[in-house]
């Protein structure tokens, strides 16, 4: 009986690591060929953290870098919770790594947990040499926001309920999707790029180079806000080293367009710190997100 026992729990075990295997979608290329642009000279991807790097929330996070083939993964919600709604996730890292589980994987789960897919992209990091820091990202999220909306009855989505939202560098490039939207960077390619790659709505978190020192705290120029910006959630900490005027500024020019916008500024809270819960309450916005969602019709039924 004991060994009998011992074989039960032995499949039960399996049975629960085949399940948290399959909870990682596998990755989606976004161009069938190279990446324009691309050159394949800048070095294997690798996860570039350190054993000497700080923990946020007291846990590691993966720091990836040298992306030259860029995708993105398809995070279901169960059927049972699932609105229809979809969101492209953005990590953060400079525009030089991307912290793919802090402000990626860990991102898209939450996002399950209140029915809509999550679809993290993995763009193109580190800056390219002789490129905006943005340009070639902005082309990946493009594509990914077109590539979603094409496959969108396939995977049961509504397509005209997929949003973006990004962390610090990555809150730039989910902002440039955002205002960026008339045409595409690049010579469409096939189906998916005749899609729109406007969002439908937009979250930012702790966003960085929205202004520039150079234009007097003015929104960047290449962040052309107009009257059909999506509608837009930001969140940042008065303490952040980025700093707060950031979304102070971009919000007031949300505001002057008439975009519908949520401003969420708390007076500590710093920098980086993803969805991971503290005692400080500017981690706690992901449930004033989750309520922006709701009141704004996003998480409506399929």
């Amino acid at each position: 009986m004991r060994a009998a026992g011992r074989v039960i729990a032995f499949f039960v075990c399996v049975a629960g690591l085949g399940a948290l295997v399959a909870a990682e979608p596998e990755p989606i290329a976004l161009w069938a060929d190279a990446a324009p642009g691309e050159t394949g000279d800048i070095g294997q991807e690798h996860d570039t953290t350190k054993p000497t790097d700080g923990l946020i929330a007291g846990q590691r996070l993966i720091r990836l870098g040298n992306v030259s083939q860029p995708t993105i993964a398809v995070y279901r919600p169960s059927p049972e919770t699932d609105t229809g709604a979809a969101v492209l996730v953005c990590p953060g890292g400079a525009y030089q790594i991307l912290a793919l589980d802090l402000e990626g994987s860990e991102v898209c789960q939450w996002l399950n947990s209140i029915g809509v897919t999550g679809v993290l992209l993995k763009y193109r990091v580190p800056r390219r040499e002789g490129r905006e820091k943005h340009a070639a990202p902005l082309q990946d999220a493009q594509r990914a926001l077109g590539l979603v909306r094409h496959r969108g009855a396939q995977w049961g989505l509504d397509p005209a309920r997929i949003g973006v939202l990004g962390f610090s560098a990555g809150g730039h490039l989910a902002a440039a999707a955002s205002t960026n939207y008339g045409e595409r960077s690049y010579p469409a390619a096939d189906d998916a790029d005749r899609q729109s790659c406007r969002p439908d709505f937009t979250l930012l978190i702790y966003p960085g180079y929205l202004t520039t020192k150079e234009s007097g705290g003015q929104v960047a120029a290449e962040l052309p806000v107009d009257g059909q910006t999506p509608p837009t959630f930001l969140v940042m900490a008065q303490d952040d080293p980025v700093g707060v005027d950031n979304v102070l500024f971009y919000s007031l020019a949300l505001q002057q367009a008439k975009v519908p916008t949520e401003l969420h500024v708390y007076p500590t809270g710093g920098h980086g710190y993803g969805l991971r819960r503290t005692d400080r309450p500017v981690t706690t916005w992901p449930d004033r997100a989750a309520e922006w969602l709701r009141a704004s019709g996003w998480l409506g039924k399929k």
